[in-house]
């Protein structure tokens, strides 16, 4: 059996969100599926589908997506591919972060929009429910409370299973908390960038799945310290990478995107790799450069 054929997401253990839904831990990220910019479709639509199918076969049970990738076209590809989905798949997706060009992003948490957005993603992903529905990111023109207040209703509707936050502050999570219960966190966050080490540290006490975007890092200190480690585990950096997130906590669930199948099973490969606690040790002692100065 080739490598490729034996690597199962399957091998990275699971975690149970919201006390119902269990996935493997090595999850998936789509917003690379899109064109450059993140905007409009990908410039090669049948690698992404296939790379969305080959993750399914990998094992990968978990995706994550927003209504601003694309702006669509994540959910869209997604649900071409994919659907009707495999027992036990677990789509979440996020909206309050509007795309409206290349590179651009603008903020819009509003109750009407949330309301409308969800109606979107329903259609786009052909489903009459979404599993984890997240606030893409607090608005700064909106009240926090009444962003999650409306989507604490539509899980009340049925529209929503579970009520999730992204690029948020502990405060921000405690106050979310007092409305709806929150089943998952996703931050940046890496063996690169550990800025948000506490807000993980509080999922982690929490049991709040704890889902880190840019789990690859781009520091090139950092990034040094991991080939060297990486050289006596026959794994690349990246593997290492991930592998060291798997170790850091029980309730992280990376999600490395892609639009390569190639770079899928390299990613999904790191599952299978037992980070010694030494070298998780060594690594965790290395401290990243400041962000400004990366």
């Amino acid at each position: 059996m080739s490598q490729t054929q034996a690597i199962s997401a399957a091998a990275a253990g699971t975690f149970t969100i919201g006390g119902d839904l269990t996935v493997h831990r090595l999850g998936y990220g789509a917003m690379r599926i899109t064109g450059k910019g993140i905007w409009g479709p990908p410039a090669d639509k049948p690698a992404a589908l296939a790379t969305l199918r080959r993750a399914v076969e990998l094992g990968v049970n978990f995706i994550d997506t927003a209504d601003s990738y694309g702006p669509n076209v994540s959910e869209e590809l997604i649900a071409e591919a994919l659907h009707p989905y495999p027992e036990g798949f677990v789509i979440a997706t996020k909206a309050g972060w509007e795309r409206v060009g290349p590179g651009q992003w603008v903020h819009n948490a509003s109750p009407k929009h949330l309301k409308e957005a969800i109606e979107g993603s329903l259609q786009r992903l052909r489903l009459d429910r979404i599993d984890i529905y997240q606030l893409h990111v607090p608005d700064p023109a909106v009240s926090f409370e009444a962003s999650v207040e409306t989507l604490a209703e539509l899980r009340q509707q049925g529209k929503i299973r579970h009520v999730a936050l992204s690029n948020v502050t502990k405060e921000h999570i405690e106050r979310a908390r007092k409305i709806v219960p929150i089943v998952s966190v996703q931050n940046r966050y890496s063996f690169a960038d550990r800025e948000w080490d506490f807000v993980l540290d509080h999922c982690d006490q929490n049991n709040i799945a704890f889902l880190p975007w840019a789990p690859l890092g781009q520091n090139r200190f950092a990034n040094d310290a991991l080939e060297k480690a990486a050289k006596g585990l026959n794994a690349t950096p990246f593997q290492l990478a991930l592998a060291w997130l798997l170790k850091r906590s029980k309730v992280v669930i990376p999600i490395p995107g892609t639009s390569s199948v190639a770079h899928l099973e390299e990613n999904v490969a790191a599952a299978s790799l037992k980070l010694p606690d030494d070298i998780y040790a060594e690594l965790a002692a290395v401290t990243p450069p400041p962000a400004a100065l990366r």
